[in-house]
């Protein structure tokens, strides 16, 4: 199981982090990744670290932004947001999967969390 954490109301150029944490065995062997969702549109890739610490990887709108890592010992992973736009207000997901994946796909990914909700004002 995933269960995120983090979200809340914050004004543009803000920041919050987000934590998810995930439950069972195996953590270090999984590969992470950050998904939204805002209301209307599609689910959205956006940052995933491999179980390979160097194996990172984010969505163009948020490179320089956001910041991915993982804490195997704690069984978290995180995603450091700064300098928030309106745009980027969702639902943030954390996804997990035990084996290869396509970064940027939903599909890849066979565990998720409820989601956190992340709302920038202007």
């Amino acid at each position: 199981q995933l269960a995120e954490s983090g979200g809340g109301l914050v004004q543009a150029g803000g920041s919050l982090n987000l934590s998810c944490v995930a439950s069972g065995t195996a953590f270090s062997l999984y590969n992470m990744a950050w998904f939204r969702q805002a209301p209307g549109k599609e689910r959205e890739f956006v940052a995933a670290i491999a179980w390979i610490w160097s194996n990172i990887h984010y969505t163009d709108s948020v490179k320089g932004r956001f910041t991915v890592s993982r804490d195997n010992d704690k069984n978290t992973v995180y995603l450091q947001m700064n300098a928030l736009k309106p745009e980027d207000t969702a639902t943030y997901y954390c996804a997990a999967q035990n084996g290869p994946v396509t970064r940027d796909s939903s599909m890849s990914y066979s565990l998720w969390g409820q989601g956190t909700q992340v709302t920038v004002s202007s």
